[in-house]
């Protein structure tokens, strides 16, 4: 902690991060998580950050309807996840995930004492996994992978994890590559399982209003065609841009939908759009502008994945340069035209399935201007993508229920400690 404190200064200072819910993150249990009902056996979630709450949602809700006698809270780490998961979960219900110190953690147990513990994807924090275990807790973790970029590091420290790994009751993962990756650096073969991804069971969220004035504002207005471009990260929004101004050469009524993946970098493209002289609108203040020809900036948490609904063609972000990409699913709900950059190491094997059933784009810097455009100009082509994206998702539906089913039976055993 002392040698990594001028990094957290600089992150709270800079960009604000990790202030808000400080308290709750160094062990003061807030006061609304302790109004409700007591009597049940808490369910604790702990889903990272925005993408881990939106893969859990489902299996929440599920959770929720089999197991009434349970009351399932969930923690984050970052404020966005915090903010989508009090609107999907109720404010009552969620709280920030404490420092991974036992003076911060066993506040929690103490309090929640909770029956089963419920980790998405692979958060191992050491103090949190030994104090978590020695309460009595049930722990499993669920929709686990470990990524290509995570990979080397952990097969060089497996001597350390293969300790902490024995905390786990259960790993629920999502490929076979996925299992076989995590018995390598010391998980028991017999606590592992392959249920798949959690996130090819999303439902789609009840559309935010937005939505809905957007679509009828560019109908009304006849602008189109509309590129959505998602979690885009530093570095791509130029050569995105600059591939949006070569549209708009055969497409004068054109529109981006330019959503970057971190709050606190929505200023700074804002200045990138205005500098290059595209007109432009921040979300937070349109109030019906004409958009054709131009980039409506969405500054906003949580309707990214409505406004997919709006696209000719997506943009998934994090690809075009060396960030490992981000998920497809989203658009792909929507039956949208996918394309990605060829960074996409984080989500190989989702990326990997919808390439072998021609299903998404995967170009370079080079190539990104004319992808677009040719999609763009043959409705047949385009259609058909997405319409492959759409169907390669549905046939991968069913892990929630099979992670449900592995819970109930962990559950099942683990003790009461209501009250």
């Amino acid at each position: 902690m002392l040698l990594s404190l001028p990094y957290w200064l600089y992150q709270i200072l800079r960009h604000g991060k990790y202030r808000t819910g400080f308290a709750e993150r160094t062990g003061k249990v807030p006061a609304r998580l302790m109004a409700a009902d007591g009597s049940r056996s808490v369910i604790w979630v702990h889903a990272v950050s925005v993408g881990e709450v939106l893969a859990v949602s489902g299996l929440v809700e599920e959770m929720r309807r089999s197991f009434p006698q349970h009351r399932v809270v969930i923690s984050t780490t970052t404020d966005t996840g915090q903010e989508l998961a009090r609107k999907r979960f109720g404010e009552e219900n969620v709280f920030y995930f404490p420092m991974d110190f036992a003076f911060a953690i066993r506040p929690y147990l103490s309090a929640l004492q909770p029956r089963l513990v419920v980790l998405a994807e692979t958060e191992f924090w050491p103090n949190f996994l030994r104090l978590a275990h020695a309460s009595g807790a049930r722990i499993a973790v669920v929709n686990g992978r470990i990524s290509d970029r995570s990979w080397p590091n952990y097969r060089r420290f497996r001597w350390a994890l293969r300790r902490m790994l024995a905390q786990v009751d259960l790993f629920l993962v999502q490929t076979q590559a996925d299992s076989a990756r995590l018995e390598s650096i010391g998980a028991d073969a017999g606590r592992v399982q392959v249920t798949g991804n959690l996130k090819f069971d999303l439902s789609p969220a009840a559309p935010p209003a937005i939505a809905e004035s957007l679509r009828q504002s560019l109908a009304s207005e006849g602008a189109g065609p509309v590129i959505v471009c998602g979690s885009t990260v530093e570095d791509e929004e130029p050569p995105l841009l600059k591939a949006f101004e070569n549209v708009r050469v055969q497409h004068a009524r054109a529109v981006m939908i330019l959503a970057p993946r971190r709050p606190e970098r929505f200023d700074e493209v804002a200045i990138l759009v205005q500098q290059m002289g595209i007109p432009s609108w921040r979300r937070s203040r349109w109030h019906g502008e004409a958009l054709a020809g131009g980039v409506l900036l969405v500054d906003s948490i949580g309707e990214l994945a409505a406004l997919y609904a709006l696209a000719d063609v997506a943009f998934v972000g994090g690809s075009l340069v060396p960030r490992g990409g981000h998920n497809i699913i989203e658009p792909a709900q929507h039956g949208v035209a996918i394309v990605v950059g060829n960074h996409t190491e984080n989500f190989r094997d989702i990326v990997g399935l919808f390439q072998s059933r021609d299903a998404v784009r995967i170009v370079g810097l080079a190539e990104l201007p004319l992808t677009l455009m040719h999609l763009l100009a043959n409705d047949a082509e385009r259609h058909a993508l997405g319409r492959r994206a759409e169907e390669t998702m549905r046939s991968q539906t069913g892990a929630t229920a099979r992670t449900l089913d592995a819970l109930k039976t962990l559950l099942a055993d683990a003790p009461d400690r209501a009250g």
